[in-house]
């Protein structure tokens, strides 16, 4: 008798989402690697640089210590005030204990956000280029983006006008994310400020991502989190990812009214529990300790930034706006669009690892068909191999 076989049927939330584009690069270039392959990888989004070793030596002295069982689910009461003196020091914020939560890092932070604030049908306003998971979080919690082109000739800034002329009496949420990923756009305190301001008067949510925010190149580092009479209406959102070189550590962290942290808290009661015990002692001392480390990897960015931008310039055809923070360079490459069987950002970015071996994430995962990302947080001499090899693409088209 034949085995009874059943078709698969999984739930309808979960096809509403799409595999990370990002991550989906990272399994291609390693199975590269795998078969002895050198690749170029401009794909990952993580800093290039050790974690600082005062860091790493407090996650040892943690483990010495046996600091190994659970914690609050949130985070140490330790850790949570640590987060918010840092925050507090850096951009004058005044959040207390209660307003502050740990999570398994950014990405964990805002899906616990989203899907507290998020309900089936809500309006969720979100400018492109966004970073890749901002739409499957709403989509994945019943929301529906309202996509707010922004424009490349501009340097991809999103303004306050920008904003309002989506808003409409469905809007649940507001997304803004400055320093950008993928683009490294910037928006002015200004702007952000307006943004929050008529959010506040609408009864709209603001989540703001500033997972890059001290990786500002404009010289006017800001935080929504310092417009203290607004902030019943905003979260922000934070990681000691990009900040401290602690991508694979995961800890975020979210500050908002305490009522939503509350009900973060919950759902992650549910979910992961706590962050990494070991961890928590590890950012506490990120947070608390000297900063000079931040300021070093930052100034090395911005000269990593200058180099790339200059060199995918120096490639006839293709155009690339100056980003002002973050580690990316988002170039257009639509110019070649039409040689070669390429009709798209996704035909270019499969073609440069494939026949140069190099890797880039395609524009279409962050909502833009004509470019694709770079990451810079490489060596310089990483850089020049890549750039080499994207110049030899290019000019064989």
């Amino acid at each position: 008798m034949a085995p009874v076989t059943h078709p698969v049927r999984l739930t309808e939330r979960i096809n509403r989402i799409e595999p990370s584009a990002t991550l989906v690069v990272v399994g291609e270039a390693d199975k590269l690697r795998q078969q002895g392959i050198d690749v170029v990888d401009f794909g990952a989004g993580e800093p290039h640089f050790s974690t600082p070793q005062h860091i790493k030596d407090a996650a040892i002295a943690a483990i010495q210590s046996n600091f190994s069982k659970y914690t609050a689910v949130g985070g140490t009461t330790e850790l949570k005030d640590a987060i918010v003196h840092r925050h507090a020091v850096d951009f004058d914020s005044d959040y207390r204990r209660e307003e502050a939560a740990a999570s398994v890092g950014g990405k964990h932070a805002l899906f616990n956000v989203i899907s507290v604030l998020v309900d089936h049908g809500d309006e969720v306003i979100l400018p492109v280029p966004y970073w890749v998971s901002f739409k499957d979080i709403v989509r994945y919690a019943g929301g529906n983006c309202v996509l707010l082109q922004s424009d490349e000739a501009q340097g991809f800034r999103v303004t306050a006008d920008m904003v309002a002329q989506l808003v409409t009496p469905k809007t649940k949420l507001i997304i803004l994310n400055s320093p950008s990923n993928p683009s490294g756009a910037v928006m002015s305190a200004e702007d952000m400020t307006e943004v929050v301001r008529l959010a506040h008067q609408r009864g709209i949510w603001v989540i703001s991502d500033e997972c890059y925010v001290y990786l500002n190149y404009t010289g006017k580092r800001f935080s929504v989190g310092s417009l203290r009479e607004y902030r019943d209406r905003f979260l922000v959102v934070g990681s000691l990812s990009k900040t401290y070189a602690m991508t694979g550590w995961r800890l975020g962290f979210t500050l908002g009214p305490a009522a939503i942290i509350t009900a973060v808290q919950k759902l992650q009661s549910q979910s992961t529990s706590n962050p990494t015990s070991i961890v928590q002692k590890a950012a506490v001392v990120a947070l608390r300790g000297p900063q000079q480390c931040v300021e070093d990897m930052r100034a090395e960015y911005i000269k990593l930034r200058d180099h790339v931008v200059k060199g995918l310039r120096s490639i006839p055809g293709v155009k690339c706006t100056l980003p002002e923070g973050a580690f990316y360079a988002f170039p257009n490459v639509s110019e070649f669009f039409g040689r070669s069987g390429i009709n798209s950002a996704s035909d270019i970015a499969g073609k440069l690892l494939r026949e140069v071996h190099v890797a880039t994430v395609p524009g279409e995962g962050f909502g833009s068909k004509e470019n694709i990302r770079v990451s810079y947080a490489t060596s310089m001499a990483e850089l020049n191999r890549g750039l080499a090899r994207m110049r030899k693409f290019f000019g064989s088209l």
